[in-house]
């Protein structure tokens, strides 16, 4: 399983968003600037992300982009599956039945488990959580 840029870099339209939430909207050529970025490349990403309604876009000179929902209410899994689709790592992971992988062979239940780990660990991530994470690493230039 290969996470593509698409996913990498929505993330980071996400995290600059989040930073800024509640604040005015952000510039795309901003969030690409700041992270070299073609504008062109992220301006494809930003479609899907708008149309599963985790971010919104405001027209004129104070336009821009935001998040739809407060930085909590977003996790890394929504972001993930809306820029790649099917996250499963194999092909039937998800296909189960009560549990009970669609082809029962032993071996299955190994890509089941990686699966589950797979959802619960992006679903547990949130926007709010990252850039948390962010400020606690930033330096502190106290004396």
């Amino acid at each position: 399983m290969l996470i593509s840029t698409r996913s990498r870099y929505g993330l980071k339209i996400m995290y600059d968003l989040a930073e800024k939430f509640g604040a005015q909207p952000v510039f795309l050529g901003d969030i690409a600037t700041a992270h070299n970025i073609s504008e062109k490349y992220l301006s494809k990403l930003v479609i899907p992300l708008r149309g599963a309604g985790l971010i919104v876009s405001f027209r004129g000179s104070h336009g821009g982009y935001a998040l739809a929902r407060e930085p909590r209410n977003i996790t890394v899994r929504e972001i993930v599956q809306v820029l790649e689709g099917e996250i499963a790592p194999a092909t039937g992971a998800r296909g189960r039945t009560h549990g009970v992988p669609a082809d029962s062979h032993p071996t299955e239940g190994v890509w089941s488990l990686l699966d589950k780990a797979v959802y619960e660990t992006l679903e547990n991530v949130t926007l709010e959580s990252l850039v948390q994470a962010g400020l606690d690493r930033a330096p502190n230039y106290q004396i």
